[in-house]
């Protein structure tokens, strides 16, 4: 009697758990801005070849197709999905939304320059434009500061920001914000605060200026949600539990055909 069906059976319980957990990240971040949900993706395991194919019968010929057992899945990868989420209209001056490819580029706490979809900026006590976090005030990068007697910031789609001075009619001029993307952005590493990080993976950074060749545009006061669709999610948190199900049965009824075979002799 093979044991081979409760080892299968409980790769499939075991890749289910993954795929819940990835479930559960997108439904937690459904309102965070700037977020991109995840999918799990799969690949069967090893087989166990018994004959293979083209090999001979005991006639003398070819077979078309041989005898193979597979033996589970696993994870292969878990995937991230960078379509465009829905904006929200803030208002707020600072407020940045993406239209398009690219991501802002912000200062890390080691200099290192990382990357994001989230735009809720504000000004620090040096007037320089900060990405909003609980943790670290990510700058901007390139920097771009804005000096206290401002009294109105306006940031075009092609990324130009300018501002008025008290009893001035005349805009001044405090930078550009620049877009970067890479080759393979699924290859970012994800590290919390809604921040990635280059890797060899993503390929190389390009830079550039918005509504250049590959880039998006930036609108001025408003947001990008999370792309998560709550239904589709939802739905497939059902699939995945009758997945886990269907599996977990299969052990229940390997165990009841063994304690069978068990209990022939009685």
């Amino acid at each position: 009697m093979s044991f081979q069906s409760l080892y299968t059976a409980a790769t499939g319980m075991q890749a289910m758990e993954t795929k819940l957990d990835v479930i559960a990240n997108n439904l937690a971040n459904n309102n965070t801005v700037g977020f991109k949900k995840d999918r799990a993706n799969f690949e069967d395991l090893l087989y166990r070849q018994t004959r293979l194919p083209g090999a001979l019968d005991s006639d003398g010929n070819r077979t078309a197709t041989g005898i193979d057992v597979g033996l589970g899945v696993r994870v292969s990868s878990t995937q991230a999905d960078f379509d465009q989420g829905a904006f929200q209209n803030t208002g707020n001056q600072l407020d940045m939304a993406i239209e398009g490819e690219g991501f802002f580029g912000v200062q890390g706490p080691n200099g290192e320059t990382l990357y994001t979809r989230a735009g809720n900026f504000n000004l620090n006590a040096e007037g320089e434009i900060v990405l909003g976090s609980a943790s670290v005030g990510y700058r901007l990068v390139p920097g771009i500061q804005i000096p206290p007697e401002a009294i109105g910031i306006s940031i075009s789609g092609t990324g130009e920001v300018t501002f008025r001075q008290a009893g001035q009619t005349q805009l001044s001029n405090a930078g550009v914000i620049q877009l970067s993307n890479f080759q393979n952005p699924d290859g970012l590493l994800k590290l919390g605060d809604n921040l990635f990080q280059e890797t060899e993976a993503s390929g190389p950074v390009t830079t550039a200026n918005p509504l250049s060749p590959g880039f998006g545009s930036i609108q001025q006061g408003f947001l990008e949600s999370s792309n998560v669709q709550a239904t589709t999610e939802l739905i497939d948190l059902i699939n995945t539990q009758r997945s886990f199900e269907l599996n977990s049965q299969v052990i229940r009824a390997g165990d009841e055909i063994m304690e069978l075979v068990a209990n022939l002799r009685r």
